[in-house]
């Protein structure tokens, strides 16, 4: 049970009736639907969609293997370039990246190329008898990797596919980071968060430390010493505050908070639902908790941002999915205050409406008020400070709340890598988080290569 909301019913639907809401957004294609789509491709040479692509596949190629049958060959590409492909080919925003760079996404031709399902398909099909890829022969060094999210877990899978031992620290009781705690239910459904981390072990040379944590029981400074190399992939792991009086109040969550329970629960219908709930924000997770309140039960469900639609961080694909499910959308509204009922729990929230004078958003001085009784802050994440309180930890340059890298990930400290949503600059996407981790891989595996063969004498 959420403790802030524990004072809410649960909901109304049995477990069974609820699940039937959390199956998968868009279904997987069927051998026929995979075979119509893949003609479709036009195969180009210079494919704008592999140059949109953050992990860099060869998009064109892996549709021509599906066209030709090749199913393993077209998963083995994929995978060359993005070993968490299955999850990304279901979370990945591609109808802002290799979806709309398709030549086929004209008005003319009414859509694009599906590439996100067919990358599925690929990857849902293949099957190979053995892991794709084998180790390079063992170079003696060993690597820490601080966080079993994306980030992490394609840098210890390059490193060990290098020939390298990896040993990982994560604070949680599973890997996975946002695949497994942070995103909607819908997108990815059952255990395949899970089933993905346990192929991609399956090359071997990893390790995974549970229930260890940066700030807490594991010390930047102590790795530095005992490791070849650090990789940070860290995320960011505390939610922003609004700075309102009441934000503690029961009734109000983090959004995250609220999904990673939902993720995890066994029984959907022991979770507290409100009857009206409020969520603030404009990214996709505030879409992801907005949508998965009105399919848990909720009955009035409003999502307020103060700019206007056109400045969410939310794709329009996302909008539309939580139009569908029929979850209102106020623009041009700040939030000023918490309303608590006469037992200090929330009742609703006050917002004072925006506009912008020039180039700045100003507040207008005109309120109204939203009646719910759960309030979901999703303004997005910060770093957790209790991961910097450490004498080494300390010392990272930092800017703003990210860690500053430079073009091989490495920050200001020796032998000390990061990357992911914890790193500026960053675009906070799970295909994002895939390539600095393999791309921060080769350079450390070069980078200790480089030392080990200096070290020799001449």
């Amino acid at each position: 049970m959420i403790e802030s909301l524990q004072h809410l019913p649960p909901a109304a639907d049995s477990n069974a009736a609820l699940a039937k809401q959390f199956t998968d957004l868009a279904p997987p294609l069927s051998p026929r639907q995979a075979a119509i789509e893949a003609a479709r491709c036009l195969y180009c040479y210079d494919a704008p969609c592999t140059v949109a692509c953050p992990t860099d596949i060869d998009v064109a190629s892996f549709i021509r293997n599906i066209h030709d049958h090749n199913v393993n060959g077209a998963a083995y590409g994929i995978l060359k370039q993005n070993i968490l492909g299955g999850s990304c080919s279901r979370v990945c925003p591609t109808e802002i990246l290799c979806e709309q760079s398709c030549v086929r996404n004209n008005d003319a031709e009414g859509q694009p190329v599906k590439i996100g399902l067919l990358q599925r398909y690929a990857l849902d099909t293949a099957r190979f008898e053995t892991h794709p890829f084998q180790r390079a022969a063992s170079t003696g060094k060993t690597i820490a990797v601080v966080g079993a999210g994306p980030a992490g877990l394609s840098c210890a899978h390059r490193l060990a596919m290098l020939g390298n031992e990896v040993v990982v620290f994560e604070s949680h009781a599973k890997p996975g980071g946002l695949n497994e705690y942070g995103i909607a239910k819908y997108k990815l459904t059952d255990d395949f968060a899970q089933r993905e981390v346990a192929f991609l072990l399956s090359i071997g040379g990893i390790e995974i430390q549970y229930g260890r944590k940066l700030g807490d029981n594991l010390d930047l400074g102590e790795l530095q010493a005992k490791y070849d190399a650090v990789f940070l992939a860290i995320g960011l792991g505390a939610s922003r505050s609004l700075g309102l009086a009441g934000e503690d109040a029961p009734g109000m969550l983090a959004a995250v908070d609220y999904i990673a329970e939902l993720r995890q629960a066994a029984d959907l219908s022991k979770l507290p639902v409100p009857r009206s709930a409020v969520v603030i924000g404009a990214g996709n997770t505030a879409i992801d908790i907005a949508v998965q309140s009105k399919r848990l039960g909720a009955e009035e469900v409003t999502l307020v941002y103060r700019r206007g639609e056109d400045a969410m961080s939310a794709t329009g694909h996302e909008i539309e999915i939580a139009r569908a499910n029929g979850v209102q959308i106020r623009t041009w509204a700040a939030p000023l205050e918490v309303l608590l009922d006469d037992a200090g729990k929330v009742r609703g929230m006050r917002f004072e409406r925006t506009r912008m004078d020039g180039e700045r958003l100003v507040r207008t001085g005109e309120t109204f008020d939203v009646a719910a009784n759960a309030v979901f802050k999703a303004i997005g994440q910060t770093a957790d400070e209790a991961g910097f309180a450490g004498p080494l930890a300390r010392e990272l340059e930092r800017e703003g709340d990210r860690i500053r890298v430079d073009e091989q990930f490495r920050t200001a400290l020796p032998r000390v890598y990061a990357g992911g949503d914890c790193i500026a600059p960053g675009q906070d996407l799970t295909v994002q988080a895939v390539q600095h981790g393999k791309l921060a891989a080769l350079a450390i595996h070069n980078d200790i290569q480089t030392q080990a063969e200096a070290a020799w004498p001449t």
